[in-house]
């Protein structure tokens, strides 16, 4: 295994804090290593210094004599001139380019692309150069579930070195062997994948809280000593007063955010009916069909994941769900008492020259009241945070004010378009948590296949011939069948259920159980709300019925969990 690049004693300082402390890192032929870290960390830096471009201000970098180096920036720089003329050609480019759903434009001109087009192409490109250190920053970015798919086959078959910044768990855990860890300047490094990563920390975590524990018993045994008087503490050695004053002046080291990111909104109740879709069609002024025949009914707590090829129509699709666009033909039709609010996919539309705290007053607010200093401070925003404008924000940040601005309208009804794009792995999850509980319904187009997993319990697929389809097990269950674990479902429906089942690992069947029972424990929560608002005798024993059959059921998936547990 040769060595390719040494990093000895790296550090890199930012303008009010330490980036990188002592780092000492080797990539040597073979390493997948993973680097994660929240938004702002120095990951993007760290990747630079290893690709050349970013000189650290003090430590030694060794780099093995020819090795090349292949650097997927966030934004990636194309040269001009076609597609084909930026890859060359061959078949593997146009399997590249067709897996990234990138075929069609081969004839394109590169200054024409979208930022999602140029990075697809950059990622066929890198991979098409002959490179001995593949250095990855957030490469499923604008990719769909099978151009993820292909990415990931592409790292394990790499003969050298793979270094990739990204907040996909599901690809950090199917292709990594050592993990980099950076939090506030430090860097842990881990053997193995995402896994075992959390792993560690949970561990340190738990290392950290006894020794914090055992600091504070040690304080306080020695605070009680020196109350005891002067003619007391004169017999004990000044040493060990000194040692006393210096113990309880020590704290353990604050966080990297303060507190957690709380997003309990409170929203206004959902009716029976939230949305119904009857024979819509979709076809953009050119004539191009997009969406055909589209039947959908969507009820209080429903979780909706979409998926599909890029292009396939998955933005147009909840566009026209949410009624930001019309149909061609057929009728979308909300509910009373729907309030929604949509998380796009490109930043939001909002003024950037203007302030956080003027955003999140909005036109008739008062920017910087009470209230909303503490609706900030919920999503992070604090110290500097609430008068910077919205321009010079990160990008993590500004996805953090954009689902801030969304929930800021109380909705009962959100739609998210590729909503962890550009945030970290820490925000992401605690997201997660928050989408579990949140009693509304929800739609989410997200090619991140943990989010999915963890948030919606109904899957469907946007076809690129126009139709949609539910995926039978979810998203689960879809990357079985893509992996070839689980046979397509076929007509024999029964039969492919429990071939299913028979594949899917303990631990998935715990995750599964663990989010029915919280969709029917969501699903209890909005039928006891209407049994207490409802004046109808009629409607009342309806819902009586239907809360025990809830209840029935989440019995049963409870017993399920114990069993599956034991």
């Amino acid at each position: 295994m040769a060595i390719l690049i040494d990093l000895q004693k790296i550090t890199l300082d930012g303008a009010d804090r330490v980036v990188l402390d002592t780092l000492d890192l080797t990539v040597s032929t073979g390493d997948r290593i993973g680097v994660v870290g929240i938004n702002g960390t120095g990951k993007s830096a760290l990747l630079k210094i290893l690709a050349g471009s970013l000189e650290p201000h003090t430590g030694n970098i060794r780099r093995a004599r020819g090795a090349h180096v292949g650097f997927l920036e966030q934004i990636p720089k194309l040269p001009t001139g076609t597609v084909r003329d930026a890859l060359g050609t061959g078949w593997q480019v146009d399997a590249a380019l067709d897996r990234l759903g990138m075929l069609d434009a081969a004839d394109t001109d590169t200054a024409h692309l979208s930022g999602g087009q140029q990075k697809r192409v950059a990622l066929a490109r890198i991979f098409a150069e002959s490179n001995d250190v593949l250095i990855l920053d957030e490469p499923t970015n604008h990719l769909d579930l099978n151009a993820i798919q292909w990415l990931e086959q592409q790292i394990l078959a790499f003969r050298g070195a793979v270094i990739l910044v990204s907040h996909d768990r599901f690809l950090l855990d199917q292709v990594t062997t050592r993990m980099v860890e950076i939090d506030r300047g430090k860097t842990y490094l881990h053997a193995g994948g995402y896994s075992r990563l959390l792993e560690a920390q949970a561990q340190r975590e738990e290392q950290a809280a006894s020794a914090e524990q055992t600091r504070r018993n040690l304080a306080r045994i020695e605070l009680a000593w020196l109350r005891r008087g002067v003619k007391a503490r004169s017999t004990k050695p000044q040493a060990r007063i000194d040692a006393a004053q210096r113990l309880l002046a020590t704290r353990p080291e604050a966080a990297a955010r303060s507190g957690t990111l709380d997003l309990s909104i409170d929203m206004p109740r959902l009716g029976t009916t939230v949305i119904k879709v009857h024979n819509v069609t979709f076809a953009y002024p050119n004539g191009r069909e997009v969406l055909r025949n589209i039947n959908l009914e969507l009820g209080p707590g429903d979780r909706i994941g979409i998926v599909g090829p890029n292009g396939a129509g998955k933005s147009t699709f909840i566009n026209l769900l949410a009624q930001r666009i019309e149909a061609t033909s057929g009728t979308i039709k909300h509910g009373p008492t729907v309030v929604t609010s949509y998380f796009e996919q490109d930043g939001g539309d909002y003024d950037l020259d203007a302030t956080v705290q003027e955003l999140v007053a909005g036109p008739r607010g008062i920017p910087g009241s009470p209230a909303d200093v503490a609706l900030m401070k919920r999503f992070w925003f604090t110290g500097a945070l609430p008068m910077t404008k919205a321009r010079d924000l990160s990008g993590g940040e500004r996805r953090r004010l954009q689902l801030l601005l969304a929930l800021s309208l109380r909705p009962n009804v959100l739609f998210l378009d590729e909503p962890t794009n550009d945030l970290d792995l820490e925000t992401i999850r605690l997201i997660e948590d928050f989408l579990s509980q949140w009693p509304g319904t929800l739609i989410v187009v997200s090619h991140d296949r943990t989010f999915l997993s963890r948030t919606t319990d109904r899957l469907l697929e946007v076809h690129p011939d126009g139709t949609l389809a539910d995926i039978p097990g979810g998203i689960d269950a879809w990357i079985a069948r893509a992996a070839g674990i689980v046979p397509d479902v076929t007509s024999d429906a029964t039969d492919a259920a429990k071939s299913e089942k028979a594949s899917v690992p303990l631990g998935r069947q715990i995750r599964d159980t663990e989010k029915e029972i919280a969709r029917l424990e969501r699903r209890r929560t909005a039928i006891n709300e209407k049994l207490l608002a409802s004046l109808d005798h009629r409607e009342q024993t309806q819902l009586g019925e239907e809360l025990a059959e809830i209840r029935r059921a989440l019995s049963a998936a409870e017993d399920l969990w114990f069993s599956l547990s034991e």
